[in-house]
C-alpha cells in the first residue's frame, strides 16, 4: 500500500480558485497537499479560475447557480469521471450533494467522505432560518451515509456521534490549516508593519488592532458594531492607549458608509485587501469578538500563524486548543466586553506563537492525517 496511491475524487461546489476568502484557503491549501499523497482529481465549479492548482486534475464541470445543488444530471457526467479514473473514494465539501454521494456509491461501488466545515444546521439556526431543521436532518442522513466522516474540531465530531448516531470509529478532526511551518520573522514583521503605517498614516508608536471579515455575513457584522460600539469607546477612554483599528473586508453594508463617521476614532476602514498577509504580518492584535456562526475561526488560525497575538470570545476561538496557544491568545468569556477591552490594553505582543501551533495546524500533517484515515479505509476494501 505504501507504493500506491489511491485514487480519490472531490466535489467542490463553489468558487476557490484563486483561494482569497478563509474557506476558499481551507480548501484550496488542503488539497495542495493532499494531493502529493493520493491521485487526486478536482471537479467544481465553472467560475474557478484556469490558473488554479497544478499538482492535480480539475474538471470545471457546475454551474454557479444555487439550483446547481438539485441538478439530477450531474450524476451522470460525474459517474463518467468517476469510472475513467477509477475512483476508490469520493469526497463532499460540506453536506449540500449529498444526495450525488450517496448515489454514486450506491451505483459505483465506491467509499463515500464528507469533509464538514460547520454543523451546517445549527449554523443556520444561530442565523435565525426556519428551515434550519429541514437541512439538519438532510446533513445528519448524509454523514451517516457516509464511510469516513471528516470535522473541523472536536466540538462538531462529539455534536455528530451523539446527535447524528455515527459510530467514533467513522469520525475524524481535519481541522482548517496554515500553510507555513513558523511564523514569519521579526525584521519581516516589523517591515510590514512600517508598510501599515506608511499607507494609512499611522503613528509607528501605536498598536495596530486588525478586525478581518467578510461584512454582509451576520456574525461578522454583529461583530462589527461591538467593536465600533462597545469595545472601541472602552478603548478610547484609556487615556495614554495609542492605537488604530484597521477594518479589512468586502461587502461592507451601505449603512455604515464606508465608516466615515469613525474616522476620527481611531477607525480605518480598508475595504478588501488583496494581500491579508502584510496585514496579519504587521498588525498586533486581532480582535475577534465573534459569538455566532460555527465552525472554526480561520482568521484566528492564520492571526497567530502570522505571530499575531489574538484577543478572542469564547465561542470564536472554538476549535483552536489554548493548550498550544501559549500567551499569543487570550480568550474572553462572550459578551464580557469590558474585559475583552482591558485585555486589549494589557496584551503583549513580543512573544511568538509557540511551535505545538504549527504541528497541529500546519497542512502538511493534517493532509497526512487524513491520508492515513483513507489509507486506513483502503486497506479493508
Amino acid at each position: 500500500m505504501s507504493q500506491v496511491k489511491v485514487n480519490i475524487a472531490a466535489l467542490i461546489p463553489y468558487k476557490i480558485f484563486p483561494p482569497k476568502m478563509g474557506g476558499q484557503k481551507g480548501i484550496a491549501y488542503f488539497y495542495r497537499f493532499f494531493a502529493t499523497l493520493v491521485n487526486l482529481t478536482c471537479i467544481t465549479t465553472k467560475n474557478n479560475e484556469e490558473d488554479g492548482e497544478k499538482e492535480y486534475e480539475v474538471f470545471r464541470l457546475l454551474n454557479s447557480h444555487r439550483f446547481r445543488y438539485v441538478n439530477l444530471l450531474y450524476f451522470f457526467s460525474i459517474r463518467k469521471i468517476v469510472i475513467q479514473k477509477r475512483i476508490t473514494h469520493f469526497i463532499i465539501e460540506h453536506p449540500y450533494f449529498g444526495w450525488l454521494g450517496i448515489l454514486l456509491k450506491w451505483f459505483c461501488n465506491i467509499k463515500l467522505v464528507v469533509h464538514s466545515h460547520n454543523i451546517e444546521g445549527l449554523r443556520f439556526k444561530s442565523l435565525g432560518k426556519w428551515w434550519w431543521g429541514i437541512l439538519w436532518n438532510y446533513e445528519k442522513f448524509t454523514h451517516k451515509q457516509a464511510h469516513i466522516n471528516f470535522f473541523i474540531h472536536e466540538e462538531d465530531r462529539e455534536f455528530a456521534i451523539q446527535r447524528f448516531g455515527l459510530s467514533p470509529s467513522k469520525c475524524f478532526i481535519i481541522t482548517y490549516g496554515f500553510e507555513l511551518h513558523h511564523g514569519p520573522s521579526a525584521a519581516n514583521k516589523l517591515a510590514a508593519k512600517a508598510k501599515l503605517c506608511e499607507l494609512y498614516d499611522i503613528d509607528k508608536e501605536d498598536k495596530i488592532l486588525l478586525f478581518n471579515g467578510t461584512l454582509d455575513y451576520s456574525p461578522n457584522r454583529e461583530a462589527l458594531d461591538v467593536i465600533l460600539e462597545i469595545i472601541n469607546p472602552l478603548l478610547l477612554a484609556e487615556q495614554g492607549f495609542k492605537y488604530r483599528i484597521l477594518i479589512c473586508g468586502s461587502k461592507l453594508p451601505p449603512l455604515y458608509n464606508n465608516l466615515l463617521a469613525y474616522q476620527d476614532k481611531n477607525v480605518t476602514y480598508a475595504g478588501f485587501v488583496d494581500d491579508i498577509t502584510l496585514y496579519f504580518k504587521g498588525a498586533d492584535i486581532f480582535l475577534n469578538p465573534v459569538i455566532d456562526g460555527g465552525g472554526i475561526k480561520t482568521k484566528i488560525v492564520e492571526a497567530l500563524g502570522y505571530d499575531l497575538s489574538v484577543i478572542s470570545s469564547q465561542s470564536g476561538a472554538i476549535g483552536i486548543p489554548v493548550s498550544i496557544t501559549g500567551e499569543k491568545m487570550k480568550v474572553i468569556a462572550d459578551s464580557d466586553w469590558t474585559l475583552f477591552a482591558a485585555q486589549v490594553i494589557l496584551q503583549k505582543t513580543e512573544n511568538c506563537t509557540p511551535p505545538e501551533f504549527f504541528d497541529h495546524f500546519y497542512w502538511g500533517n493534517i493532509a497526512k492525517k487524513a491520508f492515513e484515515c483513507i489509507k486506513m479505509d483502503y486497506n479493508n476494501l
